[in-house]
């Protein structure tokens, strides 16, 4: 990874607040190995925990993990079926250290009939054991797609009857799921893939990117930070121009 650090003064200085991953490489990193896919999935959940203490510990407020997308079910199904086991036992393995952490659990998406009914309960099992939790709050996003998720909150509008003339940014991010999700001040997409992917469109509109080219399974805390750090480096200008250059000065 690489950055262009600009004036101390206009350094971003705190932690982000909502920092997003979409892990990716599993699938390689099993290749490089001459191991099936399946192996790179099963290595990917120590990475997953490790990066869930990693941000609690540096004062992350929001972690959103790219788990399965709505594009994903388009993989052998063979993988699927092993993704949907192994996120079902992830899910009950972890489930009370993350409580334990004071961490409050949700899932983005779930929507498609073919997500099994018993994962479907464990997800609302550990949404409600972690409810009422505050010291960070982690977002699986699964059978998720930031297109559908853009043309439900759409669908909501108009099923509210809201008039068109007084649809604004604010009252449309109202009918997107979970609304109180803040924007995404960082996303980090490993194994230096550099896609969207159909991830978080609406609350990734001005997030600062970071590409590691380090394989998920094996991205560990020390990469995390190294991200935040990048982050801590960058301008935020959200369409502005610098500090200096409008007469001010930064904070």
């Amino acid at each position: 990874m690489t950055v262009g650090y600009e004036g101390a003064a206009t350094r971003t200085r705190r932690a982000p607040r909502h920092v997003a991953c979409v892990m990716d490489g599993n699938g390689r990193w099993a290749e490089r190995r001459s191991l099936p896919r399946t192996a790179g999935h099963r290595a990917a959940e120590t990475t997953v925990i490790d990066i869930i203490e990693a941000a609690r510990s540096a004062g992350v407020e929001w972690l959103s993990l790219y788990a399965f997308s709505t594009e994903n079910w388009s993989r052998p199904s063979a993988e699927v079926g092993y993704l949907m086991d192994l996120v079902r036992h992830t899910v009950r393995k972890h489930a009370s250290l993350l409580h334990a952490r004071g961490i409050r659990c949700r899932f983005l998406g779930v929507t498609d009939a073919r997500v099994p009914r018993g994962l479907a309960r464990d997800f609302a099992d550990l949404t409600t054991l972690t409810a009422g939790n505050r010291r960070m709050t982690l977002t699986i996003a699964f059978d998720h797609g930031g297109r559908g998720d853009i043309v439900a909150a759409t669908r909501s509008l108009i099923r509210a009857g809201v008039p068109a003339e007084e649809v604004t940014e604010r009252s449309f991010a109202a009918h997107l799921p979970f609304p109180d999700t803040p924007d995404v001040d960082l996303v980090i997409r490993t194994s230096g893939e550099q896609r969207i992917s159909n991830f978080m469109l609406w609350q990734v509109a001005y997030a600062e990117w970071v590409f590691p080219s380090v394989l998920w399974p094996d991205f560990r805390a020390p990469h995390f930070l190294e991200c935040l750090d990048h982050y801590r480096h960058r301008e935020r200008r959200f369409g502005g121009v610098p500090a200096q250059q409008n007469g001010s000065t930064a904070p």
